[in-house]
C-alpha cells in the first residue's frame, strides 16, 4: 500500500523539489519559490494534486474510488484528490506526481530536466 511515506520520498526526489508546510499541511513545490505540485491531507490517506480541470471527470468516472474531488473546495481549481490507499504501486504514483510537477515547474526548470519535463512523445 502506498503511504505518506512514499508520496514524500517520490516527491522530493523531483528535481527541485521542496517540502513546505501550508495550512497545517506538507506540500511539495516545484522549486524554493515554485508552484505547488502536491499537498497532503493531514491524516495523510490523501494526496491533492494538478490536474486539467477538462481531465478531471473522466479520471473521477474510470476509478472513482481513486480519483475525487472536494466538494465546494476544489470546484474552482486545476487539482484532483487521490486515495493513497487505491494507488497500485510506488509507480503509479511516481507517473502522477510527475504530472503534476510538469504542470508546476518554471520552463528553466523544465528545459534542465527533459527527462521528468516533458511526457512521452505521442502521449
Amino acid at each position: 500500500m502506498v503511504t505518506s511515506d512514499d508520496v514524500r520520498r517520490i516527491a522530493l526526489s523531483l528535481p527541485g523539489a521542496v517540502e513546505k508546510p501550508a495550512w497545517g499541511m506538507p506540500t511539495f513545490r516545484a522549486g524554493p519559490g515554485g508552484r505547488m505540485f502536491a499537498s497532503l491531507s493531514d491524516d495523510d490517506r490523501v494526496m491533492g494534486v494538478k490536474c486539467p480541470k477538462e481531465e478531471r471527470a473522466e479520471l473521477i468516472a474510470a476509478e472513482p474510488g481513486k480519483f475525487f474531488l472536494r466538494e465546494g473546495h476544489d470546484d474552482g481549481y486545476a487539482w484532483i484528490r487521490v486515495r493513497l490507499a487505491a494507488l497500485d504501486d510506488d509507480e503509479e504514483l511516481r507517473a502522477i506526481l510527475a504530472d503534476s510537477w510538469r504542470q508546476a515547474a518554471t520552463r528553466t526548470l523544465l528545459d534542465r530536466h527533459p527527462e521528468v519535463g516533458r511526457p512521452p512523445a505521442g502521449g
